[in-house]
């Protein structure tokens, strides 16, 4: 009993110096731990801020190329499609644009619609005979897809005998030699597949509507048989 009365009334500074000395010991290697795990921490972080800042450089320089990419394409495009929009040779100026608005519309069975620019004084192009003719084609808003006047020949197909497009066809076989005609022809009597235009010019969707302006320059069979 006498032991174990004197444990209980031992002065509390030298059990707490004790606990002090135990305490010390054991806190100060984990102090060292917590400061190097701060360090570490910290030095993770640095590196992820660098790649995130490397990651975020790299994007925008990528945007740049690109862009840059874009443009020079944009320039090369505009240069391949020759003249620009509003310099384009056509068969029917801003003059003829405006009287066209007061010629009436003509409507076909098979849904192919025109108007006369100019209605020609000669014959009328026989199914089967060859034709020698110019034409702007385009799309709805008006931009050029494909045109003879830029290539400078005269385009010769055998009208009625499935060599151009439908609404094509069609229009030119009631044309007279001389005239100028507009024709809008839907998507049924145009290009069911489409067309890949040259770079630069509008690209012709599956079925959908075109705008041919055609002038019949003469009839080569039907004017050597006359002569």
């Amino acid at each position: 009993m006498a032991s174990s009365a004197s444990s209980m009334l031992l002065p509390l500074g030298s059990a707490s110096g004790i606990h002090q000395r135990i305490s010390s010991d054991k806190i100060r290697p984990l102090v060292v731990r917590c400061l190097n795990a701060n360090i570490n921490a910290k030095e993770w972080r640095m590196k992820e801020y660098g790649k995130e800042l490397n990651l975020t450089r790299r994007r925008e320089m990528i945007g740049l190329v690109c862009g840059m990419s874009s443009l020079v394409i944009d320039v090369l495009n505009a240069k391949a499609a020759g003249l620009p929009p509003e310099d384009k040779p056509r068969l029917c100026d801003e003059a003829c644009e405006k009287e066209l608005e007061n010629v009436p519309m003509v409507t076909t069975e098979s849904g192919l619609q025109y108007k006369d620019i100019k209605v020609g004084g000669g014959p009328s192009p026989p199914v089967g005979f060859q034709v020698a003719a110019n034409y702007v084609a385009m799309v709805p808003s008006g931009q050029i897809f494909d045109s003879s006047l830029e290539k400078k020949q005269l385009y010769i197909f055998r009208v009625g005998s499935g060599q151009v497009i439908k609404g094509l066809d069609e229009g030119i076989l009631s044309m007279k030699v001389g005239g100028k005609r507009r024709l809008y022809i839907p998507g049924s009597l145009a290009f069911p597949k489409g067309l890949t235009s040259a770079p630069g010019r509008p690209r012709v969707a599956p079925s959908s509507p075109v705008v041919f302006d055609v002038s019949l320059e003469y009839i080569p069979g039907l004017e050597d048989d006359e002569e």
